[in-house]
């Protein structure tokens, strides 16, 4: 007798899936309630719209450009430390955005490093406010993702061909036009796609670089309306803009993004003939520099300036340390509250479109989320008082599709292997959980649990609309500090953040491998 699909945590997945949907949709509603179009969008509002979009576009071309040369020298170049660098360039995903905006600024900053050295030799000096500090902000973190895309591209390309290419004796130029420029049309749009959906939604870069009429993004434009005129409306309004671009460019890049193949090959190592001359070589060498360099010199200001600045941290920095480590926990374990059931119905389930229930968090921003349970709130209770369980929820919807990533396509095997036996010893609920998925899921688990912990150390959205003077997160704490310009308490709070957030990541994820395969 033919067996049935192995049903995997269907009540409770369908659950999860349903407060999930219940969670984001009511912010949605009371955002709609308050909104009012009568009066329309004002001059200011448009220029928030055209310039979200401007830095959005141009930090997506540029981070996208630049990663080309990179990947292409890290994919025909092997060296000591490259597989370091490889595993770096995932760091800025975790770092918090206010520590890399503190090491931009000691680097790039009006007392930085670069301007010290163009004062040096009798040059301008140069601003990091502005668009081109936004801009440069967002290539900082994005750079890295477009190179690791770009990165898993070129390695599609069977070493065959590059084989046959030596043989044949193209130049270098016949081989990048014959075999990697096809590939990087496929890849090259849809990265450049993905970029710029995170840069529309970006807000603590805006907040610390940006502000003005001239660099004020959606989001900014949102927490000004909120935080300095208390307008609901008007943060409404620009809330349900933000939603339609986001969703509409999320659309659009799922639409962009190919799925990238380029012919089978044999699997060997990739053997780059093409790259032997010494002008190639001179080439890869600079832009392996050039990129290491952009990434580590700020992360190495934030480490040296934070050791100097670390005795002048006041009292209030390691309380809003505990409160960060307090909400990052509560985070985490509403995650798993959440993705574990949905991650089992879906990989149990038939019907591929439900994986898109727990991808609502991309297309709504965090600020539309908190601004609309701020409204839902305000009449029946104190919303500051709610501030820190409001931010630690929005951050486990906001890691949700990150997780789900993480976790369905493992679970998927474990299923399709596990499946028939588990229903043959008529395993199921908490024993199959217990038995069979868990423990093979264990490093995964732990993954998605420090991806979520470090990205709600270090998150700088719900908590300022939300935060009240006496309970803050580190990263809040840290941003009133740049405020007031204790600069060098600031930079000892920002390594305090980093070693957290970085720790907390560690934990988890090394908890998940911790005897995994025994």
């Amino acid at each position: 007798m033919a067996l049935r699909p192995l049903a995997i945590s269907t009540k409770t997945g369908i659950s999860a899936a349903a407060l999930v949907v219940v969670l984001i949709f009511a912010a949605l509603a009371a955002v709609a309630s308050r909104a009012e179009f009568s009066s329309g969008l004002g001059p200011a509002d448009w220029a928030a719209i055209r310039f979200t979009i401007y830095q959005a576009l141009l930090s997506a071309l540029i981070s996208t450009l630049l990663a080309i040369p990179v990947a292409r020298a890290l994919a025909r170049r092997r060296f000591w430390g490259r597989n370091i660098l490889v595993t770096l360039l995932g760091a800025p995903f975790i770092l918090p955005v206010i520590v890399a905006v503190i090491g931009l600024l000691a680097v790039f900053g009006r007392a930085g490093w670069l301007n010290a050295g163009l004062s040096a030799v009798g040059l301008p000096n140069v601003s990091i406010y502005g668009l081109h500090g936004v801009v440069l902000a967002h290539v900082f973190f994005n750079l890295p993702l477009a190179t690791r895309l770009l990165l898993q591209a070129w390695h599609t390309i069977p070493s065959e061909r590059f084989r046959l290419a030596a043989q044949l004796n193209l130049t270098p130029r016949a081989v990048f036009l014959g075999l990697e420029w096809p590939m990087l049309r496929q890849i090259v749009p849809g990265t450049a796609a993905l970029i710029f959906v995170i840069c529309l939604t970006s807000f603590a870069v805006a907040l610390t670089l940006g502000g003005g009429p001239r660099a004020t993004t959606i989001e900014l434009a949102i927490y000004q309306a909120f935080q300095f005129d208390f307008d609901l409306s008007r943060a409404a309004v620009l809330s349900l803009v933000q939603l339609g671009l986001a969703g509409t460019a999320a659309i659009l890049a799922l639409w962009i993004i190919p799925s990238v193949s380029l012919g089978g090959g044999r699997d060997r190592p990739m053997q780059r003939w093409d790259a032997r001359g010494g002008g190639q070589g001179v080439l890869d060498v600079c832009a392996i520099g050039i990129g290491a360099g952009f990434l580590l010199l700020p992360l190495i200001a934030v480490v040296w300036r934070g050791l100097l600045g670390l005795p002048t941290t006041p009292a209030s920095v390691w309380q809003a340390a505990a409160t960060s480590i307090g909400v990052a926990l509560i985070s985490v374990t509403l995650l798993l509250v959440l993705v574990l059931p949905l991650a089992g119905w879906i990989a149990s389930a038939r019907r591929g479109g439900i994986e898109g229930v727990g991808l609502f968090g991309l297309a709504a921003s965090p600020l539309m989320i908190g601004t609309g349970w701020f409204i839902l709130i305000n009449p029946v209770a104190d919303p500051f008082a709610l501030a820190l369980p409001v931010t630690a929820l929005v951050n486990a919807l906001m890691a949700l599709p990150f997780a789900l990533r993480i976790l369905v396509p493992p679970l998927r095997d474990t299923v399709q292997v596990y499946g028939r036996l588990s229903q043959t010893l008529a395993l199921q609920g908490w024993p199959l959980w217990r038995w069979v998925i868990l423990p093979r899921l264990r490093p995964q688990i732990g993954f998605a649990a420090g991806l979520t912990g470090a990205l709600s150390m270090g998150d700088l959205g719900v908590i300022a609309l939300f935060a009240d003077p006496d309970r803050t997160t580190l990263p809040l704490q840290m941003y009133r500090l740049m405020g007031s310009y204790q600069m060098e308490a600031a930079s000892g709070a920002a390594l305090i953040l980093l070693v957290l957030a970085l720790g907390i990541f560690w934990a988890f994820d090394k908890g998940g491998r911790w005897h995994a395969d025994a």
